[in-house]
């Protein structure tokens, strides 16, 4: 494996939200898109900190709630972005 901890000065990995909502609500069919260095060969996906799978693609949908990740070896890993099942409350537009 590769060590996940990016090397010093290494451009990060980020996570973009489609459609932008803050928490992401799974009903929305919400599309992340892996953006950085690296190349999407390499991007692996994380769900809940687990493997995902979804190997080389740089962009995903997600049918699932939970926490997910993007990562590539030298990148290190993305921030998490978290999608919600809708309950508990109607995500709204982050300020982003």
């Amino acid at each position: 494996g590769w060590c996940p901890l990016s090397p010093a000065g290494a451009q990060t990995l980020q996570l973009l939200v489609d459609p932008p909502w803050e928490p992401a609500v799974q009903w929305d069919e919400v599309t992340l898109t892996c953006q950085g260095s690296g190349t999407a060969r390499a991007t692996a996906w994380y769900r809940d900190r687990q493997y995902w799978g979804q190997q080389g693609r740089d962009l995903v949908t997600v049918t699932k709630s939970g926490t997910y990740r993007c990562a590539r070896p030298g990148s290190g890993r993305s921030p998490p972005v978290t999608v919600s099942d809708g309950e508990g409350g109607v995500g709204v537009p982050s300020l982003a």
